[in-house]
């Protein structure tokens, strides 16, 4: 039995599937299936429950898991322990980024933390707020970068900064050439929004809701990406996160909102318990200055 053995029945019961599991973990499936082989056997009880369909975890699976996810967290604390030792704002930092935020801000990011933290290796993790919301608590991450707040016990926030949001409309829309618009005009908007996982589809939804918008259900992004092309092609509106407005496309307008501007909080979380609390702090307001500077249109 060994740590990659237990990141691997891990990442099983996370994903419930093989392939799934064996691409979290970077493994081949065949290497993946071998190796939790192994561990029933080591261990002498049937760990996973397997069928053409679906892939479950027996009962002893189950608590075994539990105790596995205990000691990978423990284990990740040593690490961070020695290396906050070695050097308090170096060794490796594993952040996680929602995918509405990670293309737009990082570039701005990574010039000034490795200026400042010429020792640190930044391990970057793209994916949804669920998902690193739950590697953060298993250890998995150091921190996440995210929409506040997140209302989870033990884990510290930190808002970083106030992100507004911009109407964007198709240069043929009839609202295209106004200076600004306000909340009353989103009234009988056909909105396009991203698909269920986004928190950045709820808070969109929020402000829909609150304005007699209508949401397009023909249709959810995968990403902002797509819905900007959807708006270039007068699909519909959508709400713009303003880092997400600087890339120009020619066929999109984006307007402003006067008076109180819809927006969204990003910030900085991490576990309470977290030993490197001083990296953390000083991480928070590097990312503050930083975010800004760029979400000052």
């Amino acid at each position: 039995m060994n740590l990659r053995d237990l990141r691997y029945l891990v990442a099983v019961a996370e994903h419930k599937h093989f392939g799934r599991a064996a691409q979290a973990c970077f493994v081949s499936q065949p290497t993946l299936s071998t190796q939790l082989k192994k561990l029933e056997e080591t261990l002498g009880v049937t760990l996973i429950e397997r069928s053409n369909r679906q892939v479950m975890l027996s009962p002893a699976g189950e608590q075994i898991v539990l105790q596995a996810q205990q000691v990978l967290r423990e284990v990740n604390t040593l690490t961070s322990m020695a290396e906050q030792f070695r050097d308090p704002l170096g060794g490796e930092f594993r952040l996680g980024v929602i995918p509405t935020v990670a293309p737009y801000l990082l570039p701005y990011i990574l010039a000034p933390v490795r200026e400042l933290f010429p020792n640190l290796r930044l391990q970057l993790i793209e994916a949804q707020t669920d998902q690193i919301t739950r590697s953060l608590k298993q250890g998995d991450l150091d921190a996440v970068l995210l929409a506040l707040p997140l209302n989870e016990d033990h884990i510290e926030e930190r808002m970083l900064f106030a992100e507004p949001f911009l109407l964007a409309v198709s240069e043929h829309h009839p609202k295209a050439q106004q200076k600004s618009v306000s909340l009353a005009d989103l009234a009988g908007e056909d909105v396009l929004l991203l698909e269920d996982g986004h928190c950045l589809r709820h808070q969109a939804l929020d402000v829909c809701h609150a304005h007699n918008a209508l949401e397009n259900n023909s249709f959810r992004g995968t990403s902002l990406e797509t819905l900007r092309q959807m708006v270039a092609a007068n699909a519909g509106v959508t709400l713009m996160p303003l880092l997400a407005t600087r890339h120009r496309e020619k066929s999109v307008r984006y307007i402003r909102f006067s008076g109180p501007e819809p927006h969204r909080t990003i910030g900085l979380c991490w576990r309470s318990t977290s030993t490197r609390a001083p990296l953390l702090q000083q991480m928070a307001e590097v990312l503050q200055s930083v975010g800004d500077a760029v979400s000052i249109d």
